[in-house]
């Protein structure tokens, strides 16, 4: 049997061959990404999508997560977390196969003006069906589709997140037509589903009559203007925030000062979030790193992404966990980064993230969390680790610097306060070497 045979065989039925039949497959020029687009062709239309409503599953989300990440992992890093996101990805829940047979088989005349109307209309069999249409979804398609659901904030935002993750999995897999399709088709999928577009109607009602839009421009405010917003995100009742939120947009702040307050308060979210929250509550950076790849000008894109920050809860400042300084001066690196969050010892590991930052060091404390991230089974936190360290990734270069601070030490405390099992990890590893 070839190697690519029995990869399609562990994707259709993974078993204990799963990471040597990985292996095997992903060696040689190009090889890497023919796994990979065999990969998402073959897993996206057996995952029983339905079953997982109104969440979505992550294993896909969680391979676009890694591929970001290349920048910042050794080869052998990688290879490791590209593996194990595979296996979470195959192992998610599966459809029958009668029914995973309708799904391949159907296709649609691949027409927005159809497509337009089964998002529309909330049906998303019929969605997918219609995406497989198109004979090559283009970057323009995937953006499309994103607009569709730019207001809808079901299951906190995870409809716009997924449009654009796709968009970019798509172009980091140099656009293939098959696998394109089923990444657009999953995309549709998704925008069909139940919509809810409360928070963009509550924003509406107060920017009635003005003409008002969000440009970006450069971060102009200073930190405790910020702050004083964070204030604002965090502690205030939805209908208090929203009026001085709105306020602020209708007075002309940009994009790029919105997006500092907004990861400032999220920032300090995380911070407070418990440790069975800490997954769910790093999604934020996910929802503002698609603002920030995106640049919305609708200022009620805006305020959902406040409303969404607000809604986690706020703890009491006395409580909330504060960074341990190096020992010593010029003590920080990557390396004790990396080590702290491994032994789930999150003070230190926010210290270390602290004084990385403030020494002009954000790359290289972003690259030791992104090394820390991938040595955890990502089935054990929906692969919520590497989504985040990949949306930090996406969001940094338009940060402020006290943004950027305050981001890689929420991150810092995330990863070390859920940590998981590496064991998985260390089975691919054994077949990855050499």
């Amino acid at each position: 049997m070839s190697s690519e045979a029995r990869w399609q065989q562990e994707l259709e039925a993974p078993t204990e061959g799963f990471f040597a039949a990985f292996a095997e497959r992903a060696a040689g020029p190009e090889a890497l990404r023919d796994a990979l687009r065999e990969a998402v062709k073959m897993i996206i239309p057996r995952i029983d999508w339905e079953a997982y409503q109104p969440h979505v599953p992550h294993g896909i989300m969680g391979l676009r997560a890694v591929l970001r990440l290349r920048e910042f992992l050794d080869e052998r890093s990688f290879m490791r977390a590209l593996a194990v996101q595979l296996h979470m990805a195959a192992h998610e829940g599966r459809r029958s196969e009668q029914v995973a047979a309708q799904v391949m088989g159907a296709k649609g005349s691949g027409q927005w003006r159809n497509l337009e109307a089964f998002v529309t209309a909330r049906k998303p069999g019929l969605a997918f069906a219609e995406a497989q249409g198109f004979d090559l979804p283009t970057a323009e398609d995937f953006q499309r589709l994103a607009h569709l659901c730019d207001l809808d904030m079901a299951n906190v935002g995870h409809k716009a997140v997924l449009c654009g993750d796709l968009a970019d999995l798509h172009e980091r897999l140099e656009r293939p037509r098959a696998t394109g399709r089923r990444l657009f088709g999953l995309a549709a999928w998704v925008a069909a589903t139940t919509e809810d577009t409360f928070w963009a109607r509550r924003a509406a009602k107060r920017l009635a009559g003005s003409e008002t839009m969000v440009a970006w421009g450069e971060s102009t405010l200073s930190g405790a203007a910020h702050q004083a917003q964070v204030r604002d995100i965090c502690d205030l009742g939805l209908v208090t925030l929203l009026d001085r939120f709105t306020d602020l947009l209708k007075q002309g702040q940009g994009g790029a000062d919105t997006l500092a307050a907004l990861t400032l308060a999220a920032a300090e979210k995380q911070l407070d979030a418990r440790r069975d929250l800490e997954g769910k509550t790093a999604w934020t950076f996910a929802y503002l790193a698609h603002l920030a790849r995106s640049r919305p000008t609708d200022p009620r894109i805006w305020c959902q992404a406040a409303a969404l920050v607000n809604l986690f809860p706020t703890g009491e400042t006395e409580e909330r966990p504060q960074p341990a300084k190096p020992r010593e001066t010029g003590a920080a690196s990557p390396e004790a980064l990396r080590e702290a969050v491994l032994d789930m010892e999150l003070l230190a590991a926010m210290g270390q993230a602290q004084s990385l930052a403030r020494e002009g060091r954000a790359s290289a404390a972003l690259a030791a969390l992104a090394e820390a991230a991938t040595q955890n089974d990502p089935t054990f936190n929906h692969a919520h680790q590497v989504i985040a360290v990949a949306a930090a990734a996406d969001l940094l270069p338009h940060l402020p610097a006290h943004a950027q601070e305050a981001l890689l030490v929420a991150l810092a405390k995330n990863l070390a306060n859920s940590q998981g099992s590496g064991d998985l990890g260390q089975r691919a590893a054994k077949h990855l070497k050499g």
